[in-house]
C-alpha cells in the first residue's frame, strides 16, 4: 500500500516521458517511463516522513514523564488502560511490567524497565527511542512542537495542493467499481501480488481507503487530540477536549492514533520493498516510475 503504486504527475495526473519506440528486450518488455509525483507531492512527502520519526521520539519522551494512560478529565492512579511501569519480584529482582486494562504482562527490557548506561532504570519506553535519550521532559516538548508545527503546515500545503489539482477527487476517492472488488484487492496483497506494467501506475481500491483513512480521521485525529493536551487551547475551546471524553481520554486517543501512523508507515515501506523498492523508490525521489508492459 505505497505511493510507489500512485498516479500523482504534475497536477496528480501520470505522464509517459519516453518509451515510444522503445525497442522490446529479448524477453518481449517493453519499457517506458512514466511521470508520476509532482514535485510538492514528492517535496511534503519527505519532510511527512521525516516529522513523523521527529514527532514520535519526543512524544515517547513526553510520554515517559507519566507512562499510563487513562479515560476521562483526571487520572485514576488505581486503574490505568494502559501503565508501564517496573515492579519487584519476591526474590528482589527487578522486572519491566505493561499493565494493559489490569492484566500484567512482562516486558522488562524494552518497557517499564531497560538498561541505561549499563545499569537498569524505571522507564517507559528505552533511551534509544526517545529525543533527548535521557529524560528530559522540557527538551522533548520543545523538539515536539517545533516539529508539530512543520507537520501541520506541511499537511495543510499537500491537502490544499491535492484540492487545487483535483488529485484528490480523481486519484484517491475509489470508485463503485473498485469497491466492489476490495474483498480481492484484500487477497491479492495477502498473497503479495501486486499490480504490474501501466495498472502500477493508479491507485488499488485498497490503498485509496488506507489513504483516506489516514489522510481524513488519523492525522486531523493526531492533531486535535494533541492540541486537547494544551492548558491553553483548554482555556480558549474548553469543548475540544470534551469532544473525545476529557483531557485523559484525548492522551488516550493521542497515543493510540500515533501508533496506528506507525504502523501505517511500516506497512507502507514493506509494501514497497515487497513490491518495486527501487523503481518505487526512485519515483518518490525523482518522480519517474518504470513501466513494463
Amino acid at each position: 500500500m505505497t505511493d510507489a503504486t500512485a498516479n500523482t504527475g504534475e497536477g496528480g495526473r501520470a505522464q509517459v516521458v519516453s518509451g515510444e519506440g522503445q525497442p522490446r528486450t529479448p524477453h518481449g518488455i517493453r519499457r517506458h517511463t512514466t511521470y508520476r509525483h509532482a514535485v510538492i507531492v514528492r517535496l511534503t512527502h519527505w519532510i511527512n516522513a521525516a516529522c513523523i520519526v521527529f514527532l514520535l521520539m519526543s512524544g515517547l519522551q513526553i510520554f515517559n514523564a507519566h507512562p499510563a494512560l487513562y479515560w476521562g478529565n483526571a487520572s485514576n492512579f488505581e486503574q490505568p488502560l494502559l501503565s508501564l511501569h517496573a515492579e519487584v519480584t519476591s526474590d528482589q529482582t527487578p522486572v519491566g511490567v505493561a499493565q494493559v486494562f489490569g492484566h500484567n504482562f512482562p516486558t522488562t527490557g524494552v518497557l517499564g524497565l531497560s538498561e541505561d548506561n549499563g545499569r537498569l532504570v524505571e522507564r517507559g519506553f528505552p533511551a534509544w527511542i526517545t529525543i533527548p535519550s535521557q529524560q528530559d521532559l522540557a527538551t522533548g516538548r520543545v523538539w515536539h512542537f517545533f516539529f508539530v508545527w512543520i507537520f501541520v503546515v506541511n499537511g495543510l500545503v499537500y491537502l490544499g495542493y491535492t484540492l487545487i489539482t483535483r488529485h484528490f477527487w480523481r486519484d484517491l476517492l475509489p470508485t463503485r467499481e473498485q469497491l466492489r472488488h476490495v474483498g480481492a484487492s484484500v487477497l491479492d496483497h495477502l498473497r503479495l501480488r501486486f499490480p504490474r506494467g501501466e495498472e502500477a501506475t493508479r491507485y488499488n481500491v485498497l490503498q485509496k481507503l488506507t489513504y483516506l483513512a489516514v489522510i481524513l480521521v488519523l492525522l486531523p485525529l493526531v492533531v486535535l487530540t494533541g492540541l486537547s493536551m494544551s492548558p491553553g487551547i483548554d482555556a480558549a475551546v474548553p469543548w475540544l477536549p470534551q469532544l473525545f471524553g476529557g483531557r485523559q481520554s484525548a492522551r488516550t486517543f493521542h497515543f493510540v492514533a500515533a501508533w496506528l501512523i506507525v504502523l501505517f508507515t511500516v506497512v507502507h515501506v514493506l509494501a514497497l520493498i515487497l513490491s518495486s523498492p527501487w523503481n518505487g523508490l526512485r519515483s518518490m525521489v525523482t518522480g519517474r516510475f518504470v513501466v513494463k508492459t
